[in-house]
């Protein structure tokens, strides 16, 4: 399995196409395992971001002490540097006042940028809309004009952002209507279930645009797009 090529075809497919098609990988609908509150994407033009999952904690309301803000920094960008492969950030705001400070701005997006990572999915909150760099997608629910006290307490475990639950080495696509998080075992069947889709959307949408469209020819295009497989 090429998963870089894997990542570029979905790549070109928004976030609901892919919750569409993980419908048809599990055989059932799912209502876990997606963002549930409306995300803004810093950069809504950019395409969808695919990856795996870097995970890391972070609060902003409590002093911090130098020395340790500075150890828990540095292991963190050092995990982050670690591995070449393509990677979302998925961050956690732990803080009671959940973003309060942003932890996400000029400097870390330039910086996770420079470390190869495409982007990143918060519940926290972000700030330089202007500054940021324009090719690493940020989105957060929030924005706030200070930092606080930020701090990374911890990375590398699971995180919960916006009733997502997210592991370290878990694969994510997300865009500017949210996040949906996936096993690395459902990549390869991911785009033969987009395709599946597609065609049984088409014999319907072909069909209500169709002049004379009424109820009858929509039950037949849905019975007939139940047949396609």
């Amino acid at each position: 399995m090429d998963v870089q090529a894997l990542f570029e075809e979905i790549g070109r497919y928004d976030t609901p196409t892919i919750c569409n098609a993980l419908e048809i990988v599990r055989g059932r609908r799912f209502t876990t395992g997606f963002t549930r509150q409306t995300l803004i994407a810093a950069f809504p033009a950019l395409p969808p971001i695919v990856g795996y999952a870097r995970t890391a904690m972070i609060r902003c309301s409590e002093p911090y002490e130098g020395a340790e803000r500075k150890k828990k920094q540095l292991g963190y960008y050092e995990y982050l540097a670690q591995d070449p492969r393509p990677t979302v950030t998925i961050v956690q705001d732990v803080d009671s006042r959940t973003g309060l400070g942003a932890f996400w701005g000029e400097v870390n997006t330039t910086i996770h940028h420079g470390l190869g990572r495409l982007g990143t999915v918060t519940n926290g909150s972000m700030r330089d809309l202007d500054a940021m760099h324009p090719n690493f997608q940020c989105l957060a629910p929030m924005l706030s004009p200070s930092h606080g006290w930020v701090q990374v307490v911890d990375f590398g475990i699971t995180v919960d952002v916006l009733g997502m639950s997210v592991s370290h080495g878990d694969m994510v696509h997300a865009d500017r209507h949210g996040a949906v998080v996936f096993r690395p075992d459902e990549l390869d069947r991911i785009p033969a279930a987009i395709d599946l889709m597609a065609r049984r959307e088409k014999v319907i949408l072909d069909a209500a645009r169709t002049p004379g469209f009424g109820f009858e020819s929509l039950r037949d295009a849905l019975a007939a797009a139940e047949q396609v497989r």
